[in-house]
C-alpha cells in the first residue's frame, strides 16, 4: 500500500472498525482501510492557528462559525524517505452529517467522468474522443447546439466544455456534460469510487428535464456520422439524503414571490466535504487509491484535467476571456480571491469553486513551486445575513471571499514558515 502511518493507538482503533465494516458492505472494505490509514489528524490543527490571527476578514466570521455553516480541511502532502506521499490531515468543523449547497463544485467530477465515459466508448470500438465534433438535440429532434465560436475551429467537443468549466465555471457546457453522462450513470460511477455522499442529479438550466437526456450526434473530420448516442432514461431511484441543515433560512423567493418558511435542499445537488476533497485527490494522487477507488482514465486525461484546471481565467487563447469582465483570480477563491492581477506562476491552484445561494466553496490542491509546499484545501461558507434565499442578496465579495482567500494566505503561511523553521 502506497501510504504511511505514525500513530499505533489510533491505527489499532480504526482497525477494529474496519473489521465490523467487513459484514457490512465488503464492496468498499479496501476503500474505507486505505481512508484510515492516509488520512488521519496529526500534531496541532493548524486552521485553528489561522483562524486565531487578528485578520479582520477572518474575525468577522469566525464569531459566528455555525451561522457561516464553515467546514474546513487541510492536507499537507509530504514525501517518505522512498519519495511516497503521505497525507497530514487536519480539520475544523467539519461534519459530514451537515449539508451544504455545493453548486459548481459538483462540476469537478462531472468533467473527470466525461473522459472516463470516452475511454469506455473507445473500448466497445466507437471511434471518439475528447476533440471529435458533435451536436445536440433535444428529445423531438430540435438542435440544441452544433458550433461554438469560442473554440478554435468553432466546434462542439467535450474537451472545450472541460476547459469552460474550469475556467468560468460555465453552466451550459456543465449542462452539455451532465446529459452526456446520464443521471444514472453519474451516480453509480461516484458510488463506486466509495463517494457514498455524491447525488449529483441536476442540470444548471431552469426548467430542465434532468430524467431524460438530450441526442450527441459524433462526426469526423470530414462530416460523417461515427456516433450517435440517444435519449438516455434515469431509473435509478435515489436515496433521500437525512442530513441535518437540509432546510435552510427563515424565507426564500418562488415566482418573484417571498416564500416565509425555509428552503429545502432535498432535492438538489448533494457533495459532502470529505467526498469533494477525495475527488480531487483522486485525480492528483491516483496511485495512492485502490484501483476500485480510482477513476478510469488515460495518463494524458489526467494531464488535461490538471492543466486547465490549475489555469487562471487569462492563460486561455480558446476560449479567449481577456477581453471580457473576467480577471486571473475569477476562479480562485483561496489566497488570491480577493485580489487581481497578482497571480504568478511559482503558485498554482488546481481547484474548482462553487458560489450559489449564499454558499461559497472552494476545494483546491496548492503547490507552492518555490518553497516546495504542497497541499489540499477545501473549505464552504454560507454568507446570507437575511437569511432570505434566491433572492439573490448574499455577501460575496464583501464577506465569503476576502475569508477565503485569508484563510488560503494563512495557511500558505503557516507552511512557509514551517519550511523555514520559524
Amino acid at each position: 500500500m502506497n501510504s504511511f502511518f505514525s500513530n499505533d493507538r489510533t491505527f489499532t482503533r480504526l482497525i477494529g472498525k474496519i473489521i465490523l465494516l467487513v459484514f457490512w458492505n465488503k464492496t468498499i472494505l479496501f476503500t474505507v482501510l486505505f481512508f484510515a490509514i492516509s488520512s488521519c489528524t496529526f500534531s496541532i490543527n493548524i486552521i485553528e492557528k489561522v483562524l486565531k490571527n487578528s485578520d479582520p476578514s477572518i474575525q468577522r466570521i469566525i464569531k459566528n462559525v455555525e451561522a457561516h455553516e464553515i467546514q474546513i480541511l487541510l492536507t499537507e502532502v509530504v514525501k517518505d524517505a522512498k519519495g511516497i506521499p503521505i497525507f497530514l490531515e487536519t480539520e475544523y468543523n467539519v461534519n459530514e452529517n451537515k449539508y451544504f449547497y455545493p453548486a459548481s463544485t459538483v462540476k469537478l467530477p462531472i468533467a473527470i467522468l466525461t473522459l472516463q465515459k470516452i475511454k469506455e466508448l473507445n473500448a466497445q470500438g466507437i471511434p471518439i474522443n475528447s476533440t471529435t465534433a458533435f451536436e445536440v438535440r433535444d428529445q423531438i429532434g430540435k438542435l440544441v447546439i452544433r458550433s461554438d465560436s469560442t473554440e478554435e475551429m468553432g466546434k462542439v467537443t467535450l474537451a472545450h466544455l472541460i476547459k469552460k468549466v474550469f475556467l468560468v465555471s460555465d453552466n451550459q457546457a456543465y449542462n452539455y456534460l451532465f446529459d452526456f453522462l446520464g443521471r444514472d450513470y453519474i451516480y453509480r460511477e461516484l458510488q463506486k469510487k466509495g463517494l457514498s455522499s455524491a447525488q449529483i442529479q441536476y442540470k444548471f438550466l431552469e426548467g430542465a428535464d434532468n430524467n431524460n437526456t438530450w441526442e450527441y450526434t459524433f462526426f469526423d473530420e470530414v462530416g460523417t456520422k461515427v456516433y450517435h448516442q440517444e435519449s438516455l432514461k434515469a431509473t435509478l431511484v435515489l436515496p433521500t439524503p437525512k442530513l441535518e441543515g437540509i432546510l435552510k433560512g427563515n424565507g426564500f423567493i418562488s415566482n418573484g414571490e417571498l416564500v416565509k418558511k425555509p428552503m429545502d435542499f432535498t432535492k438538489k445537488n448533494t457533495l459532502s466535504i470529505r467526498d469533494l476533497d477525495g475527488i480531487l485527490k483522486r485525480l492528483i494522487f491516483p496511485e495512492l487509491f485502490p484501483k476500485i477507488a480510482q477513476f478510469d482514465l488515460q495518463p494524458a486525461d489526467y494531464n488535461f484535467l490538471k492543466y486547465w484546471m490549475s489555469r487562471s481565467t487569462l492563460e486561455s487563447e480558446f476560449p479567449n476571456y481577456n477581453d471580457q469582465e473576467y480577471w486571473d483570480s475569477y476562479g480562485k477563491f483561496l489566497i488570491y480571491g480577493d485580489q487581481k492581477g497578482v497571480m504568478n506562476n511559482g503558485l498554482r491552484s488546481y481547484n474548482k469553486v462553487g458560489y450559489a445561494y449564499g454558499t461559497l466553496t472552494d476545494v483546491a490542491y496548492i503547490q507552492d513551486r518555490r518553497n516546495n509546499i504542497n497541499f489540499f484545501l477545501t473549505a464552504t461558507i454560507l454568507v446570507n445575513e437575511n437569511k432570505t434565499f434566491n433572492d439573490n442578496i448574499y455577501e460575496f465579495e464583501t464577506k465569503g471571499i476576502p475569508f477565503l482567500a485569508s484563510l488560503g494566505r494563512g495557511i500558505l503561511k503557516e507552511f512557509q514558515e514551517k519550511k523555514k523553521g520559524l
